[in-house]
């Protein structure tokens, strides 16, 4: 008995001892839990990925109430400039970064993915026969680069006079120099008329009813409904060039249909693109590492609900990595 009482003791020692570490060191201190982040974050670029920055950036910041961000869309080629210049922390850049960029520092991180589409006035005459027909890369080509195709009829295969008005952006942007890339092509070389900024586009082609354009596509779809914007039409890529549009090029109806498309490939890329956060060489400043983390992990939840395509799990893991 004397043995056994001899543990029992111990084993209450034991116990007690426990408590008063646990008092002492409270469980957070042993715990994996982050410290609270603090200080701020200037964001500028490409309108392209504005809207999902905004969110990310306010989810960010339910977590993270110390965090001050600042975003403002400017167009990519403002996003690059402004991050290089040390006028920001991150660019928005929805282009590939180009070698004399890398040299200078730019440290791109893919966020996610979107596309430029082509598009016209729902109020169009003809677009019945759009919808229908689609029109091909060559006759894209003609409008933007040699300036052959003047008219909807020469544009369509069809009978009509009905001039062309054709929108370029006025801006550096990664919308531009994307739908420059799928002529293999840089932006300068798109003919047009100038317009700055995505939202201008936009405006522009909704207003004349025989006007062309190309747009991101979160500037086309309503993210809450799915459904092009009133006003808008995406012009449907005849891939096969069979002058029609055939039931597995079909996929604008919502938006849903079109990031299904982007996903799978069966949407061209250019002009599907990934979109990046660029920083000036590995960014070593606190918030803007946990920002870009949150991104890359929780913050892909918001990517498909906001009208975008986000990368497979072993690209997200590569692009986190980057950070660490």
């Amino acid at each position: 008995m004397k043995v056994k009482f001899t543990i029992m003791k111990i084993n209450k020692h034991i116990l007690f001892l426990s408590v008063i570490i646990l008092t002492v060191y409270p469980f957070s201190t042993f715990s994996e839990q982050k410290p609270a982040i603090s200080g701020n974050i200037t964001i500028s670029g490409a309108f392209a990925l504005y809207p999902l920055a905004v969110k990310w950036a306010e989810e960010f910041r339910k977590l993270n109430p110390d965090v001050k961000i600042d975003i403002s869309a400017g167009g990519a080629g403002k996003g690059i400039t402004d991050v290089l210049t040390g006028a920001a922390d991150i660019g928005m850049v929805s282009r590939d970064i180009n070698p004399e960029e890398t040299k200078r520092g730019a440290f791109p991180i893919g966020v996610a993915k979107d596309a430029v589409v082509p598009t016209c006035s729902e109020k169009n005459p003809l677009l019945s026969v759009i919808l229908k027909k689609g029109v091909k890369r060559d006759l894209f080509y003609n409008l933007w680069v040699t300036g052959k195709a003047k008219n909807w009829g020469q544009v369509l295969g069809v009978k009509s006079t009905a001039p062309v008005h054709v929108y370029t952006r006025s801006d550096a942007s990664g919308a531009g120099e994307t739908w420059a890339n799928y002529f293999s092509r840089k932006q300068e070389d798109l003919l047009g008329v100038g317009v700055f900024g995505d939202p201008g586009v936009a405006t522009a082609v909704k207003k004349d009813p025989i006007g062309i354009g190309y747009n991101n596509i979160v500037y086309v779809y309503d993210s809450k409904t799915k459904r092009q914007d009133i006003g808008v039409r995406v012009v449907p890529i005849d891939l096969n060039k069979n002058g029609t549009i055939d039931a597995d090029e079909n996929f604008y109806d919502t938006l849903d249909d079109l990031m299904n498309a982007i996903a799978s490939g069966k949407y061209p890329s250019p002009p599907a693109r990934p979109l990046y956060f660029v920083t000036k060489g590995k960014s070593k400043n606190p918030a803007v590492k946990a920002f870009i983390a949150y991104i890359l992990t929780d913050g892909q939840q918001h990517v498909r609900e906001s009208g975008y395509v986000s990368f497979s799990k072993d690209k997200l893991a590569a692009e986190l990595n980057k950070i660490k």
